[in-house]
């Protein structure tokens, strides 16, 4: 044959590419595999192990392929076009025509790549991770899915999943560069495949891993990622809208607090939309705030220990039923707040930790990068890279889900750098100090992204510690949260609460210290999970004296918690005072709600949740002195203390007064800001609500008599271990 006649010879590969390509070894797969044109002619190769024939299809010809090297097949097609074209397999007696993967271009372009390794990607969400994608072609429209995942340091990537019987010589990853991304499209596969990724280690190991960006999982204690395509439809617009232009920092919010896996143990997403909204509604409260739903391998750790930061929990359902649940909420008018937990992640060896055989998420000091209370690691907050996964994640549940806003676990945690840790454990900052100066300006860079891509949302601190300007804006030096948990007001008032009556005239300024720093940040009052939990008790329970004078110290908190200055929240099972503490093994002890008595605890709840909501002045100026004014704060020898509340406009008025001693005062005279009739609309020992029935007259005439350096008063009775509200009358 002459040269002019000779059939074209395929594209040359070195012989040691052509081994580790074979093994799913090659960083740069494509380069090698799929078509490539050269010499005039097209060279396409592909990985079939164990295959017996090989051919390459396109919608006119069929080009047998012979074996080259190790499961390396090699076919030569005329032409300098690449056409459509498919891979025909045999095995035995069986054959089969597949699509190839490395005939696809990369699935994410150079922006993308460029605002990664800039740590500036705000929906990550949407380049990384597993996507379901669809392309038209000559031999028909395809269907597959797109793998994306950020691992620098990796020697190679392959994805392995049911698809490829978990061997993923076949489906090795390609490198996109600088970016540290390796991405691979696998077409013929859809949602519901279970995936992980396998890394090659520098070492020559291979380790199986869940995608970081997966957004959906295998229920626990599995551990494979599974790929999830939305179908959900919301129906949430008025609420979306409403959401966008409201401050949800100057209006009414009341907190329920919910451990969605036992609240009633068994509920599915789709249940709870069906039972916790009637409950809600209801009893009035206006949020409900769920501990973490991310995905998280250990159902104890209650959600705070996550490995999947992008995928709710698949315990309680799909991502769209969880979608469903924040739905139906938003249409009955309740907001939804969900825990995050972006200080600290477990060390399982199947998930984030050594993600690529390097600290790669984790901070690589160990005197920074581990956390010595539980046992997990603490990201690594100067990388970009770990700043754009977890900033991207907190829009990610804002924007995707609806969700109106993140209670941020932990931060304390994140500030300091010698947090639960002894002289010598700890290393200072690069000026000197104790202070997390990455961790500081990661959670600005939260905060103040959020705000200014979501508005209309909050985001709260759990920060226990005195940091000055948790809540101030980010323009200011502050860490730019809304809200803040105030703990010292629940530590305090817990701490009186548990004294016996006769002996909390010693502990008074316990109640009333938190009115001195009260307008140092915009806080929120949490009576949570952590209160009565590992040993502490219930709410009732930390309670003293008889069953009934724990029921009505219940009550007592519960009234002076909603009409103290901030929002509030309370954990579930405590607003209808269970007994027991909180075990998430066994959910609450709903038995408690056929007792009359703590039925009327839940009423109760409900009374102050109506109250408050009518009333502006118990929330429109709840971080600014004037919405406070105190009445009566020093008397302590009748375990007393009374105040004013006013709404912002100054028109809405309603006065406080709250007994924690376990005798009534007949006849007790307080001040009041003005003269006429006022209406007692609340009164916590109605005996509806399990009260003794220390009740006062339908209206009260205020007289004018000077009292607590004010020209009106009137005389009340005050109930013993109780609260009574006043407003005046035709509000």
């Amino acid at each position: 044959m002459d040269r002019e006649t000779r059939p074209p010879a395929a594209r040359p590969v070195d012989a040691g590419v052509l081994h580790e390509v074979a093994y799913g070894a090659y960083h740069d797969p494509h380069s090698v595999l799929g078509a490539h044109v050269g010499d005039g002619a097209v060279t396409v190769r592909t990985v079939r192990h164990l295959a017996d024939a090989v051919a390459v299809v396109t919608a006119h010809d069929v080009y047998e392929a012979h074996h080259e090297h190790d499961g390396v097949w090699v076919a030569v097609l005329p032409g300098t076009t690449v056409p459509d074209y498919r891979i025909r397999v045999t095995y035995g007696a069986t054959t089969t025509t597949v699509d190839d993967p490395y005939r696809y271009l990369p699935t994410l372009g150079e922006l993308d790549q460029h605002l990664i390794t800039e740590g500036r990607h705000e929906e990550l969400w949407n380049v990384l991770g597993a996507h379901v994608r669809r392309y038209p072609g000559e031999l028909g429209d395809v269907t597959g899915v797109s793998f994306a995942v950020w691992a620098p340091n990796a020697r190679a990537v392959r994805v392995v999943g049911d698809f490829n019987s978990w061997n993923g010589a076949g489906t090795a990853m390609r490198s996109l560069g600088g970016s540290g991304i390796w991405e691979l499209f696998v077409p013929g596969i859809g949602a519901g495949e279970r995936y992980k990724f396998e890394i090659g280690y520098r070492d020559g190991s291979w380790h199986q891993k869940a995608d970081p960006m997966a957004r959906y999982a295998e229920v626990p204690p599995a551990t494979a990622s599974v790929v999830t395509e939305s179908s959900y439809t919301w129906s949430d617009d008025a609420w979306m809208t409403r959401r966008a232009t409201t401050n949800p920092h100057t209006g009414p919010m009341s907190v329920y607090e919910v451990h969605a896996a036992s609240w009633r143990p068994g509920l599915s997403y789709r249940e709870l939309a069906d039972e916790l909204i009637e409950y809600v509604t209801t009893l009035g409260f206006t949020h409900v705030e769920f501990m973490p739903v991310a995905e998280h391998p250990f159902g104890g750790s209650w959600g705070y220990q996550v490995t999947g930061y992008y995928a709710p929990t698949s315990r309680l359902g799909t991502p769209d039923d969880f979608r469903h649940l924040v739905d139906r909420l938003h249409q009955a008018g309740i907001g939804v707040i969900v825990d995050w937990v972006p200080a600290h992640f477990p060390k399982d060896a199947w998930a984030l930790a050594r993600f690529d055989g390097t600290a790669l998420y984790e901070d690589p000091d160990p005197l920074r990068g581990d956390h010595p209370d539980w046992g997990t690691h603490i990201f690594n907050f100067g990388r970009r890279e770990v700043r754009n996964f977890l900033v991207a994640n907190a829009l990610y549940w804002l924007e995707e889900f609806h969700v109106d806003g993140l209670r941020v676990d932990a931060v304390a945690s994140m500030l300091y750098l010698d947090y639960s840790r002894k002289p010598g454990e700890w290393r200072p900052n690069a000026r000197g100090g104790r202070e997390n100066l990455e961790a500081i300006s990661f959670l600005q860079e939260t905060t103040a992204t959020a705000y200014k891509r979501v508005p209309g949302i909050v985001m709260i601190a759990e920060e226990s510690t005195a940091w000055p300007g948790v809540t101030a804006e980010t323009s200011r030096g502050g860490l730019g949260f809304g809200l803040k948990w105030n703990m010292g007001w629940m530590n305090d008032t817990l701490r009186y609460v548990a004294e016996e009556p006769i002996n909390r005239r010693y502990h008074h300024g316990e109640l009333t210290f938190s009115l001195v720093y009260a307008f140092s940040e915009q806080f929120v009052l949490p009576i949570s999970h952590d209160e009565v939990v590992h040993g502490k008790g219930s709410l009732l329970s930390k309670m003293p004296g008889d069953y009934w004078q724990q029921l009505a110290n219940v009550r007592a908190l519960l009234s002076y918690q909603w009409a103290h200055p901030g929002k509030q929240l309370l954990f579930m099972g405590q607003e209808f005072a269970q007994g027991a503490e909180w075990d998430e093994s066994r959910g609450l002890d709903w038995w408690h709600m056929d007792v009359p008595q703590h039925q009327g605890v839940a009423r109760l709840v409900a009374r102050l949740n109506e109250v408050y909501r009518a009333h502006p002045a118990m929330w429109s100026e709840d971080f600014s002195h004037r919405g406070f004014e105190w009445i009566e704060s020093t008397d302590g020898d009748h375990n007393l203390i009374s105040f004013v509340r006013r709404s912002a406009d100054g028109e809405d008025l309603v006065v406080c007064i709250i007994n924690f001693a376990g005798t009534p005062h007949e006849g007790f005279r307080t001040g009041l800001p003005h003269g006429g009739d006022w209406v007692e609309v609340l009164n916590s020992d109605d005996q509806s609500y399990g009260g003794s029935g220390v009740l006062n007259p339908s209206t009260l005439q205020a007289e004018e008599v000077s009292w607590n350096g004010r020209q009106h008063s009137v005389a009340l009775r005050v109930p013993p271990l109780g609260a009574v509200w006043l407003v005046p009358a035709g509000r």
